[in-house]
């Protein structure tokens, strides 16, 4: 099965970036915040990326971007962005 999925992965790799940058983080933020390297990071959101990553990883991910998961599965639209993005205020 390895492979399956890949192009899935890819899409979660450029919301993951899409959401990254909208926070105003770099990969080296991101990855210290999770608690993995740069090129890790890299790997996920690089379009021609093959990188296969766990569901505890992206549920870190979101925590660090103060994203809900499902912002990760769903299109991104001006409109439902900011459905998914966490209210700094109440999540501190």
């Amino acid at each position: 099965m390895r492979g399956k999925h890949i192009a899935k992965y890819r899409e979660i790799g450029r919301k993951v970036a899409f959401y990254r940058k909208l926070r105003n983080l770099s990969q080296e933020s991101l990855s210290e915040k999770i608690d993995k390297s740069r090129s890790y990071i890299s790997k996920i959101e690089a379009e021609n990326s093959a990188m296969e990553f766990s569901l505890d990883i992206l549920f870190d991910i979101a925590d660090a971007l103060n994203v809900d998961v499902a912002a990760f599965f769903n299109p991104i639209d001006v409109e439902i962005r900011g459905r998914y993005l966490r209210d700094e205020r109440t999540h501190r």
